[in-house]
């Protein structure tokens, strides 16, 4: 399978959101970004905020949308099209309600399973063939109360779990972006 080119952290723009579960996947990207030394820069014909990073050799795309998170697929598409990057080899990160926070898992392809920068993306390419990494945060226990919760900050306790879950994604990018996606998954699902 062809390795990776670009890595789309899905979040809401804007500072009262930084901080909030829904923007695990900016979070994914600005500890890369970090990480490498990088700043984001704005890129209006791909609706988001860019920046290039190196991982295992290989130069990969970061992009943080600037749309809200159900418009996603928008900034997702154009930067795809503008780059020529085929859909299998990118990854979207984003937070997932079905996982623990200090989870994260590596799949390709299926459902948004409710996830609306997935559900945009998706409507958008007409299917989903993408790399995902799915960054969980809980759940609240109730549907009714799901908004408020992926809107809201996480407790210092789940908010070390979910730093130290991006910190494990980012130890087995190399795997990831080499296109060895079975042994990056082995290795991530099976920490402690």
């Amino acid at each position: 399978m062809a390795g990776l080119r670009l890595i789309v952290g899905l979040g809401n723009p804007g500072a009262e959101h930084a901080k909030t579960r829904h923007n695990a996947g900016f979070r994914f990207v600005d500890a890369l970004a970090e990480k490498e030394g990088v700043r984001f820069g704005v890129e209006a014909k791909l609706f988001g905020e860019t920046a290039k990073v190196h991982v295992a050799g290989q130069a990969i795309w970061l992009l943080k949308p600037s749309t809200y998170m159900n418009l996603s697929g928008k900034s997702v598409t154009a930067a795809l099209r503008y780059w020529k990057i085929a859909p299998e080899e990118a990854l979207l990160v984003h937070d997932e309600l079905d996982l623990p926070p200090g989870a994260a898992r590596l799949k390709f392809d299926g459902g948004h399973g409710g996830q609306n920068g997935l559900r945009d993306t998706i409507q958008l390419l007409g299917h989903g063939k993408f790399h995902r990494l799915r960054i969980g945060i809980g759940h609240p226990g109730h549907k009714d109360k799901v908004t408020p919760w992926v809107l809201g900050k996480p407790g210092k306790d789940d908010d070390i779990l979910i730093g130290r879950a991006i910190d494990d994604a980012i130890a087995v990018l190399p795997l990831a972006v080499q296109g060895n996606f079975m042994d990056a998954m082995t290795r991530l699902h099976t920490q402690k």
